[in-house]
């Protein structure tokens, strides 16, 4: 079988933008679960809204691949499953280590999904030597002292890193060191890599604080709301707007007349 080392995928080569790259898998897993109830065929408008984007963004990612489908048939579900597979590597084995297994870590290993979309956990590793050989997802944990082998062993070109922050950045230029050149970093830390390495950051603590932000923008815009509705219900009708004297809408005509464009339109009388 096919090694994560000997085979890169053709993406870069053949020019698709990374923000088509990074709504592929969005695809797949939309057509994946089509592909699931038997659906033949799924028209554009349909994928898009399963996959949570516009349908003429996916028409134009779609034609970054070569397929545009058929014009009142849609796209062949099956076809596009392979498709997008083949492009973004999933159609050969790609070999993954895990280093650090602590929660996280073990979470991520106990994880059905990896086998499934083209990804085989070849080893887990964790610097603890108590650690060393308790079995974790059905797989004995391996110590850091065996890393560069296990990587070489097992043609590894991706890892996972799942340590603390202090130990993330050493993790990861041993990983680069043993020759892994593509990165999925949960740590929360920025990582510095040399050119040519790929990193993929998760942090959750930052996803959360995200969403914090739109909650609390929710309740004050939810406050302003009510307090608006209060006022109205409390004082009646809103204000009408402020009436200009003769003598200052005479001014205020001669003004917005002034060819310096600078002076307001309306000035109190």
């Amino acid at each position: 079988m096919a090694t994560g080392r000997t085979h890169r995928p053709a993406t870069r080569s053949r020019g698709i933008p990374e923000a088509t790259v990074a709504r592929l898998p969005l695809y797949l897993r939309a057509l994946t679960a089509l592909s699931e109830r038997s659906v033949p065929t799924v028209s554009s408008e349909e994928l898009a809204a399963a996959a949570g984007v516009n349908s003429a963004k996916l028409r134009k990612d779609f034609s970054y691949l070569g397929s545009y489908g058929t014009r009142g048939v849609g796209y062949d579900v099956e076809y596009l499953v392979y498709q997008i597979s083949r492009e973004l590597g999933l159609t050969q084995d790609w070999p993954v280590v895990i280093v650090g297994i602590g929660n996280l870590g073990a979470a991520l290993a106990n994880y059905g999904g990896f086998a499934s979309r083209g990804f085989r956990v070849a080893a887990l590793i964790d610097a603890d030597p108590a650690m060393a050989g308790k079995p974790v997802a059905g797989m004995p944990v391996q110590h850091t002292d065996e890393l560069e082998k296990i990587i070489e062993d097992n043609g590894v070109s991706i890892g996972v890193i799942a340590t603390p922050a202090g130990a993330a950045q050493q993790v990861s230029e041993r990983l680069i060191a043993a020759g892994v050149t593509s990165i999925l970093n949960f740590a929360p830390t920025v990582l510095s890599v040399p050119e040519g390495v790929d990193v993929r950051k998760v942090d959750l603590s930052i996803e959360l604080q995200i969403l914090a932000f739109h909650e609390q923008r929710k309740a004050g815009e939810g406050a302003a709301a009510a307090a608006a509705a209060e006022a109205s219900s409390v004082g009646g009708a809103a204000p009408a707007a402020a009436v200009v004297p003769p003598a200052g809408r005479a001014a205020a005509v001669a003004r917005k007349g002034n060819p310096e464009g600078d002076v307001p339109a309306v000035m109190p009388a």
